[in-house]
């Protein structure tokens, strides 16, 4: 295995700051060499995948392209020489000064793609970055480091998203999200991909003309490269690449749904051994997605800081947890503590950084909902005694078993540790599950409103992959609608539930709160659809509970 990377170290010399960028004509320049929102601009055949960044440091970022020197040599092909790859980058849009350059080498190894590790870059600083190889330039792309630990931002902007079935709809949430000139950087949880054979995907409603290649389930590290190849054709997806650095986490379609450390739901006999295939879909991962983590031990947890304002958590879900449970027999199981979600070393980095971070806001990347979302949680004197007598677990019985709610002493550890240590203004921004929510994080869910709170939760709706209405074939906002009420009614820590709409969310952060502006498409089934504001909810910092805003924070 072999993943092309090159550490740059290079001198700082002054970037464009983003405010005086949006404020004068030199975005005007920036819009004509970035891909126009919505389409990714052409770049000829070599760069046909587009360009990436992620990762922001304070003086460095991760850059990341695809080339392919000639029509054979397509993902997962094995084929086609390897290939000199120069790459540029400027606090100029037009490059008439250039901070940093170089060459790389790149070829079948690495499925033609290129990383490149750029450090010694100005912090809170726009930059504009390009490749060229085989007589041909990409389009130029936009990035933004991280503010200095040192600094005190006066706010941050990030995109919000999760689950984008290719087949399931059209990618309008990448689109609007690349409209917008204020984002940081966009927070994906998950889900960038889907493994599942040609149109084997539940909820494909409404359908869409649009069919994963290969045509069966991906399964070699050939097939999981092909796929990724696949994803980043897609124009608003690159748009979106081309504008704002990603930060990225997977969840478990990247490998196969369901995914556990020694397995997965959709790994069936005949498909050969897991080891095999996960190693191949992290190999894939880590040559096709901007993340800063390298080689076959990659640690996907990692964290980002913000200045003194925020500081980013990302957690990896899949690798290191136990198997989960049985949906129906299983439930007694939940408060086992020999089981974990993160595994050891992934909590004791979770929570000793939480409870040290000098930052206002501790933000976690979250794949998987935290919030409890049990059957039911009764008063706290009910639940002990349906404990007592039939082994209910305290806090009810859990609905998705692959949630934290499956691994309840995991999250018992962690909300015990963030109390305990007064560690306050955690968020946790969670996708996976295809629908809207907002929630507080009561310690003990049984006691609430009152009791202390671990934290907020926002949940972001999926990018298209199929809501509760489109799985059930019931138009939007019928059956789901006294659904979402019942939920709510049993779970009164839950103050907002959405189980319908595809989109996405922005969170803005200020020393002063939180707050998480959910979007909502008009049509997945439409390439062009509009957008729609759906609904607004802050945490103040400090503590208290979730609180409902009249609009979306613009400016």
């Amino acid at each position: 295995m072999s993943w092309v990377v090159a550490r740059t170290k290079i001198a700082p010399l002054a970037a464009l700051d983003r405010r005086t960028v949006l404020k004068g004509g030199t975005i005007t320049a920036a819009g004509a060499l970035l891909a126009t929102p919505g389409r990714a601009a052409a770049a000829g055949p070599v760069f046909r995948h587009g360009v990436a960044s992620g990762d922001p440091l304070p003086t460095g970022v991760i850059l990341w392209t695809r080339v392919t020197p000639d029509d054979a040599a397509i993902p997962g092909s094995a084929a086609g020489e390897s290939v000199s790859v120069r790459w540029e980058i400027s606090a100029d849009p037009a490059f008439t000064g250039v901070t940093a350059a170089g060459s790389i080498t790149t070829g079948p190894d690495a499925d033609h793609t290129v990383k490149i590790d750029a450090a010694g870059l100005s912090p809170a600083s726009d930059y504009f970055y390009r490749f060229s190889a085989l007589g041909q330039t990409s389009v130029t792309g936009r990035t933004r480091t991280a503010p200095a630990a040192g600094d005190s931002p006066g706010s941050l902007r990030f995109g919000v998203v999760s689950c984008s079935n290719w087949e399931s709809g059209y990618f309008g949430a990448y689109r609007h999200l690349a409209a917008r000139d204020d984002l940081d950087a966009v927070v994906h949880l998950g889900d960038y991909l889907y493994e599942y054979a040609r149109g084997k995907h539940a909820g494909l409603m409404p359908k869409v003309d649009r069919q994963h290649e290969p045509a069966h389930e991906i399964v070699s590290l050939a097939d999981y490269r092909i796929r990724h190849g696949q994803y980043k054709t897609d124009a608003d997806l690159a748009a979106l690449h081309a504008r704002v650095p990603f930060i990225c986490t997977w969840d478990d379609h990247e490998s196969a749904n369901d995914a556990w450390s020694g397995g997965a739901e959709n790994h069936q006999p005949g498909e050969g051994d897991w080891r095999a295939r996960r190693a191949a879909a992290l190999q894939a991962y880590l040559e096709w997605m901007p993340v800063r983590a390298y080689g076959p031990d990659a640690r996907l947890y990692r964290r980002l800081r913000f200045g003194d304002l925020a500081e980013l958590s990302m957690l990896d879900l899949r690798t290191y947890r136990d198997q989960q449970l049985p949906a129906v027999a299983g439930w007694r199981q939940v408060d086992d503590p020999a089981r974990s979600i993160t595994g050891q070393a992934q909590m004791d980095w979770l929570t000793g950084g939480l409870v040290s971070a000098p930052v206002r806001w501790k933000l976690v990347g979250n794949p998987v909902m935290i919030a409890p979302l049990l059957l039911p949680p009764t008063d706290a004197a009910t639940a002990a005694a349906l404990n007592s007598v039939i082994g209910v677990p305290q806090a009810g019985i859990p609905v998705n078993a692959d949630q934290w709610d499956g691994y309840a002493a995991d999250r018992r550890k962690l909300f015990d540790a963030i109390v305990s240590r007064n560690c306050s203004d955690v968020v946790f921004l969670t996708g996976d599950i295809h629908t809207s929510w907002a929630s507080d994080l009561p310690v003990n869910v049984t006691a609430y409103p009152a009791g202390p709170r671990a934290g907020t939760e926002f949940v972001v709706p999926s990018v298209t992959t199929g809501s509760v209405g489109e799985i059930l074939q019931m138009p939007a906002r019928t059956v789901s609608v006294p659904l979402e009420t019942a939920i709510g009614a049993i779970n009164p820590h839950l103050r907002y539930v959405e189980l319908d709409s595809h989109g996405y969310g922005v969170l803005s952060v200020t020393a002063e709160q939180a707050q998480m502006d959910w979007f909502y498409l008009l049509d997945v089934g439409d390439p062009n659809t509009g957008v729609r504001h759906g609904v607004s909810y802050a945490v103040r910092s400090g503590g208290g509970n979730i609180e409902r805003r009249p609009g979306p924070i613009t400016g």
